[in-house]
């Protein structure tokens, strides 16, 4: 119980020091284009390992919260997306909006890792029908899952400084994106604030391998500063 307790002060520590609030959602239909030098910091190392093609031709990055309905319906669509087209790559970026139950899920995935099952982990919290409200809650869903939830805890201990700096960069991120809640899409170097089904997903791919950039939604570009 003790050290629970401990997990319950740090963690609370980590969502004060992101000083993240959740905002009404951006218009989905809202497209922006972010600049090569921000995705290039965006999708400079580290990086957790991602889904489909590593070398695939268009990349799509998603800001998500494990307790976020919407990134939950997201998920299936992307899903959709990867067994439709074998040349997608896909990066999640653990932006944690919901609380300490939501910054602890994310250190989880980023333990679970470390055992080499990092998607096993992220599939398992983004398609729980479970609200991940607890540690507990998250660590049942995990342990199913075949995680080692008493190594992941002393993973996490170990390991928290890094995780937390990585959670720390993606807020700033997020934060220069002028993003105002989860999930974001990048599609390419197309910025989506809000969900998007698998159709929708497929036509800006089309448009990014087109290199097409007259869409009259399209807003200025960002600069993710590092």
């Amino acid at each position: 119980m003790t050290r629970k307790r401990g997990w319950e002060r740090w963690v609370a520590s980590a969502i004060a020091a992101l000083a993240t609030a959740v905002a009404e959602p951006v218009p989905a239909q809202t497209i922006q284009q972010v600049s090569p030098a921000g995705l290039a910091a965006i999708l400079a190392g580290p990086l957790m390992p991602g889904e489909g093609a590593p070398e695939g031709d268009v990349t799509v990055i998603e800001y998500l919260d494990y307790n976020c309905p919407v990134c939950r319906r997201t998920d299936v669509e992307i899903e959709k997306l990867l067994a439709g087209d074998a040349r997608i790559r896909v990066v999640y970026k653990d932006w944690p909006i919901f609380g300490a139950a939501s910054v602890y899920a994310a250190y989880c995935v980023f333990a679970a890792a470390l055992q080499g099952k990092y998607q096993a982990a992220h599939h398992a919290l983004i398609r729980s029908r479970r609200k991940l409200d607890s540690l507990v809650a998250i660590q049942e869903v995990l342990r199913e899952a075949g995680i080692d939830t008493d190594r992941l805890e002393t993973d996490i201990e170990r390991h928290r400084r890094e995780f937390s700096a990585t959670l720390t960069r993606n807020h700033a991120e997020a934060t220069a994106l002028n993003l105002k809640g989860t999930p974001a899409l990048i599609i390419g170097d197309r910025l989506v604030a809000g969900g998007l089904d698998a159709a929708q997903l497929r036509l800006l791919v089309a448009d990014v391998r087109m290199g097409e950039s007259n869409d009259p939604m399209r807003k200025s570009s960002h600069n993710v500063r590092r």
